[in-house]
Parts: C-alpha cells; sequence; structure tokens
C-alpha cells in the first residue's frame, strides 16, 4: 500500500481549515479538485477518511494519515530552510494544558520564534487529554501528564505543577473565620475550571469532605479563573506558579491541606526535525527550570 502524499496533505488542509473551499483557497486550487484528491485517497487506501459534515470531520481512520501528513510538511519545511529560503516559515501544531500556558509556557516559545522562522499553533486543553491529539495527529508535540510515549512518540520529564488551595482574605473572613474543617467546607462555595477538572474534589476528599456537597463556580480560562479566586468568588487551588505573588502581597491566602502535584511530560514525534528538536530543549529545559522536581 502507498500512501499519495498529496491526497493525505489535502485531508490536513481540509480538517485545519474547517471546509472544502477554505481548504481549496489555502492550496491554490478548486473545490471540486480538493473532493476528488480526498475521494482517490479514500479509494486507494480502501477507507472513508472524512466525514462530509459541517465542519468536516476526520474518521479514526484518518488519524494515522493526517500525522502522515504533517510529519511530511514539517520535513519539508526543514529542506526549505536548508536551501535558504528565508522567507519560509513553518508552523508548528503544539497542545499545551492551560495553567502551563499561563505560567511558564509561552517564554519559550518567544525565544524559539526569535531565531527560528516559525510560527506556533497552540491547542489548549487538559493535561490529560492532550496526548490524544498527538494520536490524531492534530499537533507535533504536547505538554501531557501521561508517561507512558504515545505510539511513534518519546516522552521527557518536565516536573511537576504544583497545586495549593487559597482563597482571598474577603472570602477567609466571610466563610472560614470560624474554622476551616469538613463542615465548613461542605457548605464554601467553591471554583472549578471546568466540568473535567477534579483538582479541588481530590482536595475536598482528602479533608474528608463530600465533594458533591459545596456550591460550584466554573470559571473556564486559566487568568479569569485565578481573578475570580482573587475577587472571593470562592476557593480555589491554584499553582504555586501561578499564586506566588498574590500570596505575597496578601490578595490570597493559603489554606493549608495538602498540595496536589501534577506530573508533567512533553511527548513530542519521534522524527528527526532541527526544528522540532529545537522546540523541544527549549520546553523541557524551561520546565525543569521553573516546575517543581
Amino acid at each position: 500500500m502507498r500512501i499519495p502524499a498529496v491526497g493525505a496533505m489535502t485531508l490536513a488542509a481540509v480538517i485545519d481549515a474547517g471546509s472544502l473551499q477554505a481548504a481549496a483557497e489555502r492550496l491554490h486550487v478548486s473545490p471540486s479538485a480538493v473532493s476528488q484528491r480526498i475521494r482517490a485517497l479514500e479509494d486507494d487506501l480502501g477507507r472513508v477518511l472524512l466525514v462530509r459534515s459541517k465542519p468536516p470531520r476526520p474518521t479514526p481512520a484518518a488519524h494515522a494519515i493526517v500525522r502522515y501528513a504533517r510529519q511530511i510538511m514539517l520535513l519539508e519545511d526543514d529542506a526549505i530552510r536548508e536551501f535558504g529560503d528565508g522567507d519560509t516559515r513553518a508552523s508548528l501544531p503544539l497542545a499545551v494544558n492551560a495553567d502551563s500556558l499561563a505560567t511558564w509556557f509561552l517564554a519559550p516559545l518567544a525565544r524559539l520564534a526569535a531565531r527560528h522562522p516559525v510560527v506556533f499553533d497552540l491547542h489548549r486543553d487538559d493535561q490529560d487529554f492532550t496526548a490524544g491529539m498527538l494520536e490524531e495527529g492534530t499537533v507535533t508535540g504536547a505538554v501531557t501528564s501521561r508517561a507512558q510515549p504515545v505510539a511513534g512518540c518519546h516522552v521527557r520529564a518536565l516536573g511537576v505543577l504544583r497545586y495549593e488551595a487559597v482563597a482571598s482574605p474577603a472570602f477567609v473572613d466571610a466563610w472560614l473565620a470560624g474554622g476551616a474543617d469538613a463542615a465548613v467546607f461542605s457548605h464554601a462555595p467553591v471554583i472549578d475550571f471546568d466540568r473535567r477538572d477534579d483538582l479541588q474534589s481530590r482536595w475536598l476528599t482528602a479533608r474528608g469532605v463530600d465533594p458533591a456537597a459545596p456550591p460550584r463556580h466554573r470559571v473556564p480560562a486559566s487568568h479569569d479563573f485565578a481573578a475570580a479566586t482573587e475577587l472571593g468568588l470562592g476557593w480555589a487551588l491554584l499553582p504555586r506558579l501561578q499564586s506566588a505573588d498574590a500570596l505575597a502581597a496578601g490578595r490570597l491566602v493559603a489554606l493549608g491541606g495538602p498540595s496536589i502535584d501534577v506530573p508533567l511530560y512533553w511527548q513530542q514525534w519521534n522524527l528527526r526535525s532541527e526544528l522540532l528538536d529545537a522546540v523541544a530543549e527549549e520546553i523541557v529545559a524551561e520546565g525543569r527550570r521553573v516546575l517543581e522536581s
């Protein structure tokens, strides 16, 4: 079996662009040519690769083809740069969890962008789910909580993102002035990032509190989550990297109890690429510098 490179790259373009029309504009061909390439690729492989919905969705069989296409494009970018085409900028899709993005992840990318002709397409998701984007071929590298390498990838430890329970002084006065026992935390409002965020529930369970008991706010953006905590909307667990300044300034108060450590790893395609290797070195070095060991 041979996988036609043009067909694979067209499939990736459709998924990235969100429609056959947008992919056609990006590839400088007609929408009918895009449709014919996808149909020919499906005929060659004997599999349906694209659900013709709005937007089009890849089938599970498409993930390996999309990953192959992105690897071709990455190697092509490396080769073009070796030929000295300074106008070419590689686009690297990377996955990262929200709290890393808000605290330490952007600094190494800024240093990389200053030294290499690259733009970054960042995909944000919970660290327990970013590895899935590698499996699907959506991204070339990911910050993840998964220590086991994704098939076709290699993994390096970054460090530990440590979370501690905090609240504003006003919240402490209103809810915790009489003590911070299990009965109090059963009624004190808590802030979750989203419905998949279980950090606050894990902390409550460790304190002997039914995590289903307290009222919950949901604030699905890292900076806004921290701001809501400082404003007294509820108590929450924040990364030490994010809460240190507010704790030192008295805008937040540590509530004690167990800290929760989330080990983080960098996973990327097992592919020899000068650019991807440079990205890995910068991100791994930064993670090991700022995260807990």
